[in-house]
């Protein structure tokens, strides 16, 4: 471990959240410091869990992203970084509490939490000027986190401190992170994430609104389900050539193909693997906005003519990504 350890106040640590995507992030050589240790032990400890830090918690800056924060912040931390960092999210900051134990890690961890509990003041005290998609998206994962704690509650050392600041997080979820699945009510996140874990071979996404929340649930999946997207990436964030190769190289292997829907769908399916084993499902929603609005999902029973309509998409042309 570092001999340089930062006891921070939150007054300190608003200094070393970003924006970048959207996102409220803390960098690895900030949180390196925060912690304990040198940048690389750091980032060790991180991959040595790897398996708990998917692409919505932890992703490494591209050479955009770290040349205009460098431009931006002339600190003598950032003046030293010579690679290109690993961003973490509030989720992110939260994991860690499962990986980085002892008395240091459990203090910094609190004063970390309350930090990211105060984003919303700290979005106007930088005059930060985001949009109303940005704030609902902002909005939902703080909500979000009620999840995430429940679940690094359970695994962390127990620790009374620990403890309070469990239960001023513990709020609940929602009802409009929600949907409704065959009549039951279910959290969003977690219908898309069981109906993708249930796939041998391959999975069909009928839906022309995407974005990289679509991608985000693939990860749920067997790593060896082929992807095919049909859409026509329509919407006023369509999903980027950029996003896709940051999930890319996150997930290398994954297998995703995109293809055109040429203006001929209107609802929207998820459709797993073919033969006796093809599973439908008709999606009141987008995936990329599952939690925002309360809608269902149901699967379709008799599935004979959507094998046709498999066939006749496959068939489209390939659809690019700018």
């Amino acid at each position: 471990m570092g001999d340089d350890i930062l006891i921070v106040d939150e007054n300190s640590l608003r200094d070393k959240i970003y924006i970048i995507r959207g996102m409220q992030v803390m960098l690895d050589f900030d949180l390196a410091k925060i912690y304990g240790y040198t940048t690389k032990a750091f980032n060790q400890q991180v991959k040595n869990n790897i398996e708990k830090f998917p692409a919505d918690f932890r992703f490494r800056l591209t050479n955009d992203e770290n040349d205009n924060l460098r431009s931006n912040n002339f600190t003598s931390s950032w003046g030293g970084t010579r690679y290109l960092p690993y961003a973490f999210t509030e989720q992110g900051v939260y994991m860690l509490m499962t990986v980085l134990k002892g008395e240091l890690a459990t203090m910094q961890s609190i004063a970390l939490v309350r930090l990211f509990k105060k984003l919303k003041d700290h979005i106007f005290e930088k005059n930060i000027l985001i949009s109303e998609k940005k704030i609902i998206d902002i909005t939902e994962k703080v909500v979000k986190n009620s999840d995430d704690i429940k679940d690094i509650k359970d695994k962390m050392v127990s620790k009374s401190d620990i403890s309070v600041f469990m239960r001023l997080f513990d709020s609940g979820i929602r009802d409009e992170d929600f949907l409704i699945l065959d009549g039951k009510p279910f959290n969003a996140d977690i219908v898309y994430q069981s109906i993708y874990s249930k796939a041998k071979k391959s999975v069909i996404v009928i839906d022309d609104y995407i974005g990289v929340k679509t991608l985000r649930y693939f990860v749920h999946a067997p790593a060896n389900v082929t992807f095919t997207v049909v859409s026509d990436n329509k919407g006023g964030c369509p999903l980027r050539l950029s996003e896709l190769k940051d999930f890319q190289a996150e997930y290398p292997g994954r297998n995703i193909t995109f293809l055109q829907s040429r203006g001929k769908l209107h609802d929207r399916y998820i459709i797993l693997d073919s033969g006796r084993s093809m599973k439908v499902y008709h999606c009141g929603a987008s995936s990329k906005d599952a939690g925002k609005r309360i809608t269902t999902i149901t699967r379709i029973k008799g599935v004979e003519e959507y094998r046709d309509l498999a066939k006749i998409l496959l068939g489209n042309p390939a659809l690019a990504l700018k």
